[in-house]
């Protein structure tokens, strides 16, 4: 035991490891000092054995994964991941205050004014994960921490999952107390309005300092979350019992979105400057270099320019990580946390999870299912080939033309395909335009004196059910060159409205 210790102490050299702070079935955590800037972080020194041995290979390397995204100041920060002989040690930001239960269970309940500042910190990073296509799942009072200034961290993505446009889930996790009518029931879900239940029953617990739903009897628990039976007590305002209201609702499509809460009355009191803006804003002052800790880092030896290229590119490794280290002190909480002057940037468009008639399309363990389609209304998109005819015929006319543009596909349901297009380029031994610049979808080939170049584009295609028995084929792209992907599009387009 003491030489694989010491072992993996090695390959932690960077970290001085101290007491342990949780204990679980899979390995367990512990505080350490990170020996360059002497910040202290979190190591979670998970057994691989026992991962292995539980079958939770997948669903740690996707809460890694989903955590290597994130950069919010309410969401635990993910360092580095360090993989030793036996563990996989995952370095995280150190949260000192703990849990938010405690916090509410040593309080009584808090004070509305209180209550409202850490439901905001919450719900602005519940809304960045959304944003980010993340629906963490398991969303409770257990995992908002809070650091040493009584701030929110959210913690604990091991139910998290990716939302794809069209695709519904169906597991049911999470803690029973917290969890959405339709999860429990066994429903179909998108995934943002299940965390939004969540973020209810959080609120009520932050005010009145119990849960809206409780039990002994889970049958009895269950029947009270179903039915949406709770009381809201009397010393509790009107305007935040109207807000919890509007949350605790038992039809998924009445409860009200994020956008919505960020409007409510109770929520925009006293709201800081830096959550009042958009999501997209407040991640571009974390992503902005800051020149005076970069200049800490460099003094610690590391070559500017390689750490500059590593901070960019969100690249692991010492540099980085002790610049985010130092970052942290340079960017406390409060109502001055962006400039005054800082401007609303534009937000990308994501396009909204939308539901689809996909019949035979079912996939175990969890993760994607069809259902009849909700078409958003506020008519943001619309672009497509629209038919009115029997959905089989439509994609029998669609594999059709994928064959004709030698596109191959793989089918993950009736109605829906993952598909992928090879293009060669002759270049004749022609020396490359001076700017041409090489991607990951970019490839060069010798054959017969030629020089091929070649590009790889990969997208998805689902066909869509729209009101009155209308179709549209929908294609959307998860790699390759954008023109070549536009080309394509408008070629399958031609095609596919020639008779």
């Amino acid at each position: 035991m003491e030489d694989r210790r010491r072992r993996r102490d090695v390959f932690l050299g960077n970290y001085k490891l101290g007491r342990t702070i949780g204990d679980g079935s899979t390995g367990k955590v512990r505080v350490a000092e990170h020996m360059l800037t002497g910040h202290k972080v979190a190591i979670k020194i998970l057994n691989r054995n026992k991962i292995a041995e539980m079958g939770l290979e997948d669903k740690v390397r996707r809460e890694l994964q989903i955590m290597k995204l994130f950069m919010h100041p309410h969401i635990v920060q993910l360092y580095e991941v360090i993989e030793t002989p036996t563990a996989t040690c995952v370095v995280m930001e150190y949260v000192k205050f703990g849990e938010l239960f405690y916090y509410i269970a040593e309080n009584d309940r808090l004070k509305e004014d209180e209550a409202r500042r850490l439901f905001q910190q919450v719900i602005s990073g519940v809304e960045y994960c959304h944003r980010n296509m993340i629906v963490h799942r398991d969303l409770k009072a257990e995992n908002v921490l809070l650091d040493t200034n009584l701030n929110v961290k959210i913690a604990d993505f091991g139910f998290s999952n990716v939302m794809y446009d069209g695709h519904f889930l169906k597991t049911s996790c999470g803690s029973p107390n917290y969890a959405a009518p339709e999860v429990i029931s066994g429903k179909l879900y998108a995934g943002p309005e299940v965390d939004i239940w969540s973020c209810g029953v959080i609120l009520y617990a932050l005010l009145c300092g119990y849960l809206p739903f409780e039990s002994e009897n889970i049958a009895l628990l269950y029947q009270k979350i179903k039915n949406g039976v709770y009381r809201i007590p009397n010393f509790i305002s009107p305007a935040a019992r109207n807000l919890i209201s509007r949350i605790l609702v038992v039809d998924p499509l009445r409860r009200i979105t994020i956008p919505q809460i960020r409007q409510h009355p109770w929520f925009q009191a006293h709201l800081p400057r830096y959550l009042a803006v958009k999501p997209t804003a407040i991640i571009q002052q974390f992503e902005k270099i800051d020149e005076d800790v970069l200049q800490r880092v460099v003094l610690m030896g590391f070559d500017r320019n390689t750490l500059v290229q590593s901070i960019q590119n969100r690249t692991p490794n010492e540099g980085t990580v002790s610049y985010y280290l130092l970052l942290g002190d340079r960017f406390p909480i409060s109502d001055g946390y962006l400039s005054a002057e800082a401007q609303e940037s534009m937000e990308p468009n994501h396009t909204r999870p939308v539901a689809a008639t996909l019949p035979s399309f079912e996939r175990m363990n969890d993760e994607v299912v069809g259902i009849t389609p909700q078409i958003p209304a506020d008519g943001k998109w619309a672009l497509g080939l629209q038919a009115k005819a029997n959905p089989r015929d439509i994609m029998i006319k669609v594999l059709k033309v994928l064959q004709e543009l030698n596109v191959c596909w793989k089918k993950i349901g009736d109605y829906s395909m993952k598909c992928k297009l090879t293009t060669d380029t002759p270049t004749h031994h022609q020396p490359l335009p001076a700017n041409f610049a090489f991607n990951e979808h970019s490839i060069l080939l010798e054959l017969n004196n030629v020089t091929i170049l070649q590009n790889v584009v990969k997208f998805e295609l689902q066909l869509y059910k729209m009101p009155e028995e209308k179709y549209v084929v929908d294609l959307q792209k998860i790699q390759g060159p954008e023109f070549l992907f536009l080309n394509l599009c408008a070629t399958f387009i031609s095609q596919l409205g020639v008779d």
